[in-house]
């Protein structure tokens, strides 16, 4: 082989090596980084505008439903939020009974809708409506409760606590730590 064509063959081969060295030590070279379960959990698996919500019980009767501007699913940890929900909570003779708050949250499996900010339960048929910023709701159970403090309205009454329960199944309230109310009395008008 003649000198200049080895020459030409060692500069290639250096060439040659010295690209195979810059890929193999280039930092933007293709990583394998192994995936976060964590990360992954907190993705949102879905994202719905104007959804609607139907859960039901064991009997197969409807037990909530929910209407919401917007839902983000992340189906990972079960976990569903959602934007101004307005819920229908059934009890077990089928009243409906109405809830609704700034945002909220809804685990399908345990049933359990969490209303945080301006949360509003009302009984149409008993006419009284409670306010509160934070209230929960067992559907399984049909049991509503909030740990802050709550305002029960059936005007022209109103009432005031730091906790209250309420069992829809019963038709039932309790109110707890320093309840505090106002009744008027009634008049007879002519």
């Amino acid at each position: 082989m003649s000198k200049p064509i080895r020459k030409r063959v060692w500069i290639t081969g250096l060439v040659v090596a010295l690209g195979a060295l810059l890929v193999w030590i280039d930092p933007r070279g293709p990583e394998s980084v192994p995936i976060d379960p964590e990360a992954q959990a907190d993705e949102p698996g879905h994202v719905l505008e104007n959804a609607e919500v139907t859960l039901f019980g064991e009997n197969g009767r409807i037990s909530q439903s929910l209407a919401t501007p917007r839902l983000i699913h992340t189906p990972q940890q079960n976990h569903t939020w959602v934007e101004s929900p307005d819920a229908l909570l059934y009890d077990s003779e089928q009243r409906q009974w109405l809830a609704s708050a700034d945002v909220g949250t809804l685990d399908t499996a345990r049933q359990a809708l969490t209303l945080t900010g301006n949360a509003h339960l009302i009984a149409p048929d008993e006419g009284w409506q409670l306010d509160s910023e934070e209230l929960h709701y067992d559907g399984i159970n049909a049991h509503a409760w909030s740990d802050v403090p709550v305002l029960l309205q059936q005007p022209p009454q109103t009432m005031n606590a730091e906790r209250m329960d309420v069992w829809l199944d019963d038709s039932r309230v309790e109110l707890s730590g320093r309840v505090r109310g106002h009744h008027p009395a009634e008049t007879n008008r002519p």
